[in-house]
């Protein structure tokens, strides 16, 4: 089964199902038992397979983990009860005091405040323009272990140099992470320029309902982890290529506890199989009003991968196979973003985005709004600004309230 979509409706079934279900059951347990002590042992000590305690491990989950897998091309995929959650144990996992990483400074909010919570607990970061890859290099230093970006950016749709910067942390054994939310797994992976480590807040695209919260990291096989310095001599057993995951499921997921539940993870799994599906319709709606705001007389400037004039267009073009089913804008001067927004019928006013309904909200006075105006001001992000996640609603009733509340 070589079909993306093929592969994800199928998933389920390439381990025996319970009763022929077409589905995995939700396992709602937080425990499980063994009819023998040892081989409840050995599970514990990752000497054999197996489920040992709910906060690690779930049937469910697994599914999920490996439905994320196969669409990331990957070799294992460990969930989260958050993108968040998964960015914060991962860092928490594998990094320690003196450590430094290079990031990406067009970050979506609450992730740049997470590492600036890293920083002051004395792992430092640089945050950088990763448009460029030689931004990146010029801010290594001896103790860098990983550089940090996302595919396009949240909410001004930078798009990240990821196939030179991949190649730039080969070169120097650095762990290259990816954020690939913003373009799911269908209209890009990361593996193809070299990513390491990937990661997705399934909440967004992958759910894609607006219906449950999670997230994932996914391990490419594109790093050698006999080669990193924090691993723990417990979980240098067998495969090398396992030893990052483990420490990230064990170190992160285990102690800090951030585990997805199994009817969150099915709700997800249930979303992912249209992904595909949903992206085409929502991608090229983007596309039709991104065009459209782009072309009236009081939109002053629209942030679109999919628009020529995009500084990153021919970048977007050759990497991703649509630019993606987000943008923002900024109106004239003259006209008032609130006002305009409250004119809105069709497009809710909310926070989220990859949903199926068409979401609107001021990035500024919102979900930016800690960020403080010095920040705001580096990443480019006005006043005005007014980001956009296009559902899959007709576009031509979407256009209609757009032109209606532009124009009253």
């Amino acid at each position: 089964m070589v079909g993306f979509t093929t592969r994800i409706v199928h998933s389920d079934r390439s381990s025996p199902v319970e009763h022929g279900s077409i589905h995995k059951p939700i396992h709602a347990t937080v425990a499980y038992g063994y009819d023998d002590v040892q081989d409840l042992a050995d599970v514990f000590q990752g000497n054999s397979s197996g489920y040992s305690y709910g906060r690690q491990v779930n049937p469910t989950v697994s599914a999920l983990e490996s439905q994320v897998t196969l669409m990331e091309k990957g070799r294992q995929t460990i969930c989260f009860s958050t993108g968040m959650a998964a960015i914060g144990t991962m860092l928490f996992a594998l990094m320690r005091s003196g450590d430094h990483f290079v990031s990406s400074s067009f970050l979506f909010g609450n992730t740049n405040s997470l590492f600036g919570s890293f920083d002051v607990h004395g792992i430092g970061v640089s945050f950088v323009d990763a448009t460029d890859v030689k931004a990146v290099e010029s801010a290594l230093t001896e103790h860098t272990k990983m550089v940090f970006v996302e595919t396009i950016a949240n909410p001004r749709t930078q798009v990240s140099d990821l196939e030179a910067i991949g190649a730039l942390c080969r070169d120097q054994g650095i762990v290259y992470i990816v954020d690939n939310t913003m373009t799911s797994p269908y209209l890009f992976q990361p593996i193809d320029v070299g990513a390491s480590l990937v990661v997705n807040s399934l909440t967004k695209y992958i759910c894609g309902h607006g219906n449950a919260l999670g997230g994932a990291i996914t391990e490419t096989g594109q790093y050698d982890w006999s080669s990193y310095a924090h691993i723990e001599e417990i979980y240098k057993k067998g495969d090398s290529s396992k030893w990052g995951m483990t420490q990230i499921r064990k170190k992160g997921l285990r102690d800090f506890g951030a585990a997805l539940g199994a009817e969150a993870a099915h709700h997800i799994s249930m979303g992912s199989e249209t992904l595909a599906l949903r992206l085409e319709k929502q991608c090229a709606s983007a596309q039709t009003l991104a065009e459209f705001l782009d072309n009236h007389g009081k939109v002053s400037k629209v942030y679109y991968p999919g628009l020529s004039h995009h500084p990153q267009f021919e970048r977007s073009a050759q990497l991703f196979r649509k630019p993606g089913a987000l943008f923002s804008f900024e109106l004239n001067q003259e006209s008032d973003p609130f006002d305009f927004l409250n004119r809105l019928k069709v497009v809710i006013k909310s926070s989220n985005l990859g949903d199926n309904r068409t979401l609107a909200i001021p990035v500024s006075q919102t979900i930016y709004y800690e960020m403080g105006a010095a920040r705001r001001k580096e990443m480019g992000i006005a006043e005005s600004l007014i980001r956009i996640s296009v559902g899959i609603e007709e576009v031509e009733d979407l256009i209609e309230d757009f032109r209606t509340a532009l124009e009253t």
